[in-house]
């Protein structure tokens, strides 16, 4: 399962349609092929984490213990780690699990929560950067900690900076360790260091949400699992086809609480029709 985490030029300037027609045959390869995704996840987002991929048509599977890891991992199609609730504790688990994708090739993705909130934290995400991920998703102050290897004022998992703020860290982090970057926000940012794309779907109540950036960064760990080879790709689509089921959710939704069950039945009944209609992917640079 070896992934490239560099696109071409040419791969990457699609127009919009040609990007819905991406988004929508990958999202087809996950439902049709069920990968198994490997999930070490905050405790506060498994289940909408779990729900997700499910909903997707992919296998989590919630697998943590050092025991278990290393007759676990080598059998997953990506392994998904996020240090939400990061410990002492946890972080053998989590960096045994990325140095066994590395040997045996298999894609996994990198959610910096908080990066910059403490010594502690900052220090293993820096660690696991080594163990190249294939994907980094993270907020914009989450990106500027990585790529300044620095802490700072922080909200915690809160973003204090819009994805924009983030753009040069993010082509500055994706040059130093090859992994594609993506920076969440009002617009989703991807860069491989080079070139950049916004994905402009999603709405404002997401943020209202606990665990919608967890999820989305589980969703790109199941679309770079069936199109390895194009992790850019894989990491674009699968941002916009969350934020499209965000979108199409938020028709019916009263609050936080309705989006949270709609935006789970609205990525379970996407067609093509509402990606190719709702998918807003652009080449930025």
């Amino acid at each position: 399962m070896e992934s490239s985490s560099h696109s071409s030029k040419e791969e990457i300037a699609k127009t919009e349609e040609e990007w819905s027609k991406k988004a929508w045959e990958i999202l087809s390869k996950v439902r049709e092929n069920s990968p198994l995704i490997q999930c070490i996840t905050n405790l506060v987002s498994m289940d909408l984490v779990a729900n997700t991929l499910l909903a997707v048509g992919a296998s989590p599977a919630m697998i943590i213990s050092s025991q278990e890891i290393p007759d676990f991992t080598p059998q997953v199609n990506a392994l998904y780690v996020n240090v939400g609730t990061l410990s002492s504790s946890l972080l053998p688990a989590i960096n045994s699990a990325a140095q066994i994708a590395g040997k045996f090739r298999i894609p996994w993705v990198f959610d910096p929560v908080a990066a910059g909130s403490s010594g502690f934290r900052l220090r293993a995400c820096l660690d696991l950067l080594l163990l190249k991920p294939t994907v980094v998703r993270g907020n914009g102050s989450e990106i500027i900690a990585l790529s300044r290897a620095s802490c700072g004022t922080t909200k915690g998992a809160d973003s204090l900076h819009e994805s924009k703020d983030a753009l040069e860290a993010a082509k500055s982090l994706a040059q130093a360790t090859g992994a594609v970057v993506a920076v969440t926000g009002a617009v989703d940012i991807v860069t491989d260091g080079k070139q950049v794309i916004g994905a402009h779907n999603g709405v404002q109540m997401m943020q209202k949400i606990t665990a919608t950036g967890c999820s989305v960064t589980a969703l790109i760990a199941a679309f770079v699992a069936v199109d390895p080879s194009h992790p850019f790709e894989a990491t674009a689509a699968a941002l916009s086809v969350f934020g499209i089921a965000g979108e199409l959710g938020m028709q019916a939704a009263k609050g936080p609480g309705s989006l949270r069950v709609n935006l789970i039945d609205s990525l379970y009944g996407l067609d093509q029709a509402s990606i190719h209609h709702h998918a807003k992917i652009s080449l930025l640079s």
